[in-house]
């Protein structure tokens, strides 16, 4: 049996980026319940991808017989594109399957052991320079940050969290806001600045631009880059792409594009989008494997599930294994 919520979570403070501003983040929570047991997912409704909280609810309830009928994860992925509805499903699906084989997770990978602490960036929303800069000094016990950015003056606003984290590795992330020209005018800048990654500076289907481009700072593809059937059109205008459930749909995908990238030469980082810690914990087991984490999405709320991912000593913490994927029972489920 399918069920399915709409859950808000209020964020501790908004978060900024070159699209806009949010106060909250609308997630998507799918439970299905078969002999005996019970398992969670959940995914964010991303509206650059034309998706709406109704529109997921809708897609995935559509799926409700079949996953009565016993739905596995492969049909899935032949019942529904990649997105948020196949990935709130997918992942409910996971911790079904971890239950009725008594292991978690991180077993049925052949990964045993519990899951480890991950160097994971955290955000700097956009704002002016002079609060960036605030904001960022906050972060100064962490080895890697994220500077959300624009194209109203990216350099300074690069400057500002460089000149209070001198030491930092930084991820620049203008969120499709630049142009080609942008991009190259800013070279200097961003050695200057020892950028490491810059994610998706030009909108997703300019990519022809970056073609026999060389940049000071690897060039990271995200909205270009969803399953890994979009890797052979990236060759030559990006060295990195960013794995996130919700584009994939679901842990399936993005493991798939995960053994896809390492076998084609991308490396690999792994983002979310402003989630929970429910939606974080599927995610640890690509981005235990990535070079660049990015799992920061539960840090930014101020309701986040009990036993969630938590900052400790400059390290991601993993959620608790009873919030999903941990192989026991939740509370209430019993086995048939």
């Amino acid at each position: 049996m399918l069920s399915l919520a709409h859950v808000s979570h209020p964020l501790a403070t908004p978060f900024r980026i070159s699209r806009g501003v949010r106060t909250s983040t609308e997630v998507v929570e799918a439970t299905i319940r078969s002999g005996g047991f019970s398992g969670r997912g959940e995914s964010l409704p991303y509206a650059r991808y034309g998706e709406t909280v109704e529109s997921v609810l809708d897609d995935a309830s559509a799926l409700s017989e079949a996953i009565a009928k016993g739905l596995d994860r492969l049909q899935l992925r032949d019942m529904l594109p990649p997105g948020a509805a196949r990935n709130a499903l997918d992942c409910a699906l996971w911790d079904i399957e971890a239950q009725r084989q008594g292991m978690p997770v991180s077993a049925l990978l052949g990964q045993p052991g519990p899951l480890p602490p991950l160097a994971s960036a955290q955000t700097v929303s956009l704002d002016t320079p002079a609060r960036m800069a605030e904001a960022a000094r906050a972060l100064a016990h962490l080895d890697l940050v994220k500077v959300k950015v624009d194209a109203a003056d990216p350099a300074a606003q690069i400057r500002a969290v460089r000149g209070v984290l001198p030491d930092a590795r930084l991820i620049v992330d203008p969120n499709e806001s630049w142009t080609f020209d942008l991009l190259q005018a800013l070279q200097p800048t961003l050695q200057e600045t020892r950028v490491d990654l810059i994610e998706q500076p030009l909108p997703a289907g300019e990519d022809d631009a970056l073609l026999g481009f060389t940049s000071v700072a690897r060039l990271c593809a995200d909205e270009s880059c969803h399953v890994a059937t979009d890797l052979p059109r990236l060759l030559g205008r990006y060295q990195v792409v960013n794995i996130k459930l919700d584009k994939a749909g679901g842990l399936t995908g993005a493991l798939d594009l995960l053994e896809a990238a390492r076998t084609q030469g991308f490396g690999v980082m792994v983002g979310c989008m402003i989630s929970s810690s429910l939606a974080i914990a599927p995610a640890w087991h690509v981005a235990r494997h990535a070079e660049f984490v990015d799992l920061d999405g539960p840090l930014w709320l101020s309701d986040d599930h009990a036993g969630g991912a938590v900052m400790r000593d400059g390290l991601l913490q993993p959620p608790a294994a009873a919030l999903w994927g941990g192989g026991g029972h939740p509370p209430g489920a019993t086995a048939a």
